[in-house]
């Protein structure tokens, strides 16, 4: 699984005209999700989520995670997250779970930061042609893979 999370003043998603999730201060989380993710992947990932400490203190410093700061979270599934450039100008994205597999673990990760955050997590619509507003905050933009556990 790979997220980029952006700190965020504000954020929406928007499809078909409609916002279907907005949010002030807190994380707009991208999410991919490969075949080879599992569980144990997700579960890793929304506590990495949840407990980055990137929001100022008193002396701003960042040193303060989301719950310290009454932030929210906006989930867009980003299969692209898993292209592959290597070879050509044309994006392979053939590590990108089908949605058989990819929708389910989307899911379970909207209802895995609603229980851990004690509040609803905003949210895209998988596979539709969202819009996408923000504004980063810094601008904070973090990047994790639970492949790479070890440089993030």
């Amino acid at each position: 699984m790979r997220a980029v999370v952006q700190r965020v003043t504000q954020a929406s998603c928007m499809v078909d005209g409609n916002i279907t999730g907005e949010i002030d201060l807190g994380f707009v989380v991208l999410l991919g999700v490969e075949d080879a993710d599992t569980e144990e992947d997700l579960q890793w990932l929304a506590q990495k989520i949840i407990g980055l400490r990137v929001f100022g203190d008193e002396n701003g410093l960042m040193n303060k995670a989301l719950a310290d700061v009454g932030g929210s979270i906006l989930l867009i599934s980003q299969f692209t997250l898993f292209a592959q450039t290597k070879k050509g100008n044309r994006p392979s994205f053939i590590r990108a779970a089908r949605p058989e597999k990819a929708i389910p673990l989307y899911e379970q990760m909207i209802r895995t930061l609603d229980t851990i955050t004690g509040k609803k997590t905003a949210t895209g619509i998988f596979g539709a042609d969202m819009k996408i507003s923000l504004i980063n905050d810094g601008p904070v933009t973090i990047i994790m893979d639970t492949k790479d556990k070890d440089n993030h």
